[in-house]
């Protein structure tokens, strides 16, 4: 079986504010001095970043609006500037962020610590799906690097920088243990999704997602799908056979509304998931554990969290 590879992040210009993400304090945009300039193409890696180089990082999130596609994106020099000047940069990597790739080479550094998501976690070029962030075991190898490459710029701290990546490490554990519960109390839950948003962690909990690959992935690409597809998203929903459905509230469009319409007609509680971290109110662990209690409100309440 063919699987269409992910959309390139490329489609159009769109103008968001560059958010930086300083443990303590807001600040505005620039390294204060004695700190490390550091950027996470995403916000959900921004933040980790401020949770590991605490006071001694001042971070840069390029993509932080939960309201925006996140596939729609194209750098603007405000962005170029910004990866450019950073002494470290954690990106996804799988073709989500490509932007950055450009804007490194066209700026190279060979002092630049880069964490490039996918190489770090040892995925092929054809990973068909780069969430990478919803799969468990990403954040904590992120975090183990982000000690390496921080200790590294600034050897003094390293320890500062061990330190908080045992309270961060500890800090998953409800996350971790919630999957497990999950699993353990509603095996083979089945559900539908749009795309594979939060696919990897459906699979940690142990869920059974009858929504074809396929499928998922010609509306992640924006392919439109043939009609025999849509009529078996829809049959999931109207024969029952389905008892959460995935929502990607981040991307959105008619046909994935119609699905929404269809998992509201017949009954089937919606969880919503996010390419971006929603802010503010979250961490990226307490972003992950709410999206799996909502998992679970859904299952075992039928409440449906379209929003966190």
């Amino acid at each position: 079986m063919s699987v269409v590879p992910p959309r390139p992040a490329c489609v159009v210009v769109v103008a968001l504010a560059l958010t930086v993400v300083v443990a303590g304090c807001g600040l505005a945009r620039g390294a204060r001095r004695g700190t490390i300039a550091a950027v996470g193409a995403e916000n959900e890696y921004a933040n980790v970043i401020s949770q590991i180089g605490g006071r001694y990082v001042t971070v840069t999130a390029v993509e932080s609006n939960p309201n925006t596609d996140p596939h729609a994106f194209e750098a603007s020099p405000s962005v170029a500037q910004e990866v450019s000047a950073a002494q470290l940069v954690v990106q996804n990597g799988v073709g989500y962020d490509t932007y950055m790739n450009k804007i490194e080479s066209a700026s190279p550094s060979s002092s630049r610590k880069v964490i490039d998501v996918q190489t770090l976690l040892g995925l092929p070029d054809s990973t068909p799906n780069p969430h990478l962030w919803y799969k468990p075991a990403t954040m904590p190898a992120v975090a183990r690097a982000l000690v390496s490459d921080l200790s590294a710029i600034q050897p003094r701290h390293a320890s500062y920088f061990r330190a908080n990546e045992q309270r961060f490490d500890t800090s998953l554990e409800p996350w971790y243990r919630a999957i497990a519960q999950f699993k353990s109390r509603y095996p083979d839950t089945p559900v539908a999704t749009t795309e594979p948003v939060g696919d990897y962690m459906l699979q940690a909990a142990g869920t059974s997602n009858l929504t074809p690959f396929p499928l998922q992935a010609d509306i992640m690409n924006g392919v439109d799908l043939a009609p025999q597809a849509v009529t078996l998203q829809n049959n999931l929903f109207a024969g029952h056979r389905v008892q959460v459905f995935v929502y990607n509230e981040q991307v959105t469009d008619s046909l994935t509304e119609s699905f929404l319409q269809q998992a509201e007609r017949y009954g089937v509680p919606v969880v919503g998931v996010y390419e971006t971290m929603p802010t503010p109110g979250f961490d990226y662990q307490t972003w992950m554990l709410a999206e799996v209690r909502a998992l679970e409100r859904a299952v075992a309440d039928k409440v449906s969290t379209e929003k966190l």
